[in-house]
């Protein structure tokens, strides 16, 4: 979903403000879409990313649309501060040079692959986010994991290894689906 850089930063300052919020409640930031052009009222998915000096301070997201795209970046970016169970909740002191990434995704699509070489020719590093689905195990990458992991089989092993298989696991019934991502970052000051 391409956005008018208006509409980029009117989803920076919803995401900076469920922060804020969130530091003040304990809650994301109540969204009245009335208030937004129709553009952030469309279904989307997202997932919110936080950075502090280069390293991950927390990352929440959606697969699937099943919000608004401003109600889905207000309610990520508070559970990436306040949610994410690898991190403390995000303080006060932590917003000076914090990093905002907010990735809207497509659709996911499904690949038709017959072999792990074969999944791994179809890869596009740098483009493709994968969902990785086999039995009750799952995960997924955004095309921002490309940057540390660069080659297909590192990513697609350790994919593997966030969905909890080994990352020699391969299996007939392995599904994996790729998307793409328009990305809109900020740095507060």
């Amino acid at each position: 979903m391409w956005l008018i850089e208006a509409h980029q930063q009117r989803l920076i300052s919803v995401a900076r403000a469920s922060i804020a919020y969130g530091l003040k409640t304990g809650r994301a930031l109540p969204v009245i879409l009335s208030d937004y052009p129709p553009q952030l009222q469309a279904m989307a998915a997202t997932f919110v990313t936080l950075e502090r000096h280069h390293e991950l301070r927390g990352c929440i997201g959606m697969l699937q649309a099943v919000r608004p795209l401003v109600q889905d970046v207000a309610e990520n970016a508070f559970a990436a501060a306040f949610r994410d169970h690898r991190f403390a909740p995000l303080s006060e002191t932590e917003l000076d040079g914090l990093e905002l990434h907010i990735s809207i995704l497509s659709a996911p699509e499904p690949m038709v692959f017959s072999s792990e070489q074969d999944l791994l020719a179809q890869l596009l590093p740098g483009i493709d986010g994968l969902i990785l689905e086999d039995g009750s195990h799952r995960g997924t990458f955004l095309p921002s994991v490309w940057e540390s992991l660069s080659s297909p089989r590192d990513f697609l092993n350790h994919l593997k290894q966030k969905a909890g298989l080994s990352a020699h696991y391969w299996s007939d019934s392995l599904k994996v689906s790729r998307y793409t991502t328009s990305v809109i970052h900020a740095i507060y000051r």
